[in-house]
């Protein structure tokens, strides 16, 4: 996990939380089933599955009687996923390491993605974490956040050789849980060529909501449902990010993950909108096993029909806190609530959308290829002593954002650090 989500957030009391939704959520089902005491560490393996407190809130149980992700393959683009822990197991397919660093995509080298891929699919087996969509499939995709951004010649293209791969394979939902403030115009494209494929992308707004509260790509990107986290109060967390980016938001704090990448126990605390994009992502997946028939665009208009609504909302029903509200599959699933409606106009633009099928691209999944528009290996990062010869300066970006970078074509590309969210 990374260093922004396994930090203390524990505020004694409280986590003084935002704009309510407990009454709206209280009214389906019982969100507010008590805060789970926080701990550094989650006792023991076998606890997990008593500390994720939102599946009993959700009713899964009852939810997975009618589906549980069947024929749903959700691609995890992230730290890899390391498919050999026992939740795992089975549940992993081929994916890809678009980083250009030493490993391969199953080669998670903090524990975040696979927490994440848990959290949509893991089984429980062996005391690991229950998904909430624990019959769909992970593909991963490898990409550098974080300290090994720093550490490592990464492909500064990663993120969108990811996506793009994603985009051509059999996954119909990408899910991001990671952040970066400044915009990328490869990643942007790599978004809008995946909606142009009937993908469904989330991804996590961010934790600075109780600081600088920055909008962070991708989740501002218009084609990206943007999701924050909720606590089991049934309220947005303080540290969520909050905006007109926010679209929907999903369980994020007092969950279990991973501590690193050892994988020999799980800590407890405020995950964040890392793990609220992943379960929201997994509810898309229940919903869409249901109706598999459906396109992306109506699996998102039932999920945002469907969702627990606050009070605050403005006069269009939404909220910069919460979005449309907080996700509820069996909503949907065991009572029937919202309407499809047109398959091919995205709820988040309302523009018509290229991908109209929620099957599988008829042709064999591009994950083990980054495609060809995109740099396949990273390129020399040039230092901060060397010097054009005009004189002028190829070094690192004043302030750490990032770092310009060299193509063999002689362009340059700025590659901004991201984070798990």
């Amino acid at each position: 996990m990374t260093a922004e989500m396994s930090r203390a957030r524990r505020r004694g009391e409280s986590y003084a939380l935002r704009r309510g939704l407990l009454c709206a959520v209280a009214a389906i089902g019982t969100w507010a089933v008590g805060a789970v005491a926080t701990s550094p560490v989650a006792a023991a393996a076998e606890d997990v599955r008593s500390e994720q407190w939102y599946l009993d809130a959700m009713n899964a149980e009852e939810v997975w009687k009618t589906a549980a992700g069947e024929g749903i393959t959700i691609a995890v683009v992230d730290t890899g996923v390391n498919s050999s822990v026992p939740s795992l197991k089975g549940q992993v397919l081929k994916g890809l390491d678009a980083t250009g660093v030493k490993g391969e995509e199953t080669d998670d080298y903090s524990g975040h993605g696979t927490t994440m891929a848990e959290l949509i699919a893991g089984t429980g087996r062996g005391g690991g974490l229950q998904g909430l969509a624990p019959k769909a499939k992970i593909i991963p995709y490898r990409i550098a956040l974080g300290e090994f951004q720093d550490e490592n010649k990464a492909n500064p293209a990663d993120a969108s050789v990811a996506i793009r791969a994603a985009a051509d394979s059999d996954a119909q939902i990408i899910s991001m849980s990671y952040g970066s403030e400044f915009l990328d115009a490869n990643e942007e494209r790599a978004v809008k060529y995946a909606e142009s494929k009937g993908k469904l992308l989330f991804a996590a707004v961010g934790n600075s909501g109780d600081k600088s509260n920055k909008a962070e790509y991708p989740a501002k990107y218009p084609e990206v449902v943007g999701v924050a986290a909720a606590a089991p109060e049934g309220r947005t967390a303080d540290y969520s990010q909050h905006g007109d980016f926010v679209d929907i938001a999903a369980p994020g704090s007092e969950i279990p993950y991973w501590c690193d990448a050892t994988f020999k126990r799980y800590c407890n605390g405020d995950g964040g909108t890392s793990i609220s994009a992943a379960i929201a992502s997994a509810s898309a997946a229940l919903i869409w096993s249901a109706n598999p028939d459906w396109t992306a665009n109506q699996v998102l208009r039932v999920m945002f029909e469907s969702a627990g609504k606050g009070k605050d909302g403005n006069k269009k029903g939404l909220s910069n806190f919460y979005g449309h509200g907080v996700v509820r599959p069996g909503a949907h699933i065991n009572r029937g609530l919202g309407k499809p409606g047109d398959p091919n106009v995205s709820p988040l633009t309302n523009k018509t959308t290229g991908g109209s099928s929620a099957s599988p691209a008829a042709s064999a999944p591009a994950a083990s290829q980054p495609p060809k528009s995109e740099p396949s290996k990273a390129p020399a990062v040039a230092s901060s002593s060397e010097k054009s010869e005009d004189g002028g300066g190829l070094g690192l970006v004043l302030g750490g954002v990032g770092v310009v970078v060299l193509l063999a074509g002689g362009g340059f590309l700025m590659a901004r650090r991201r984070r798990g969210a």
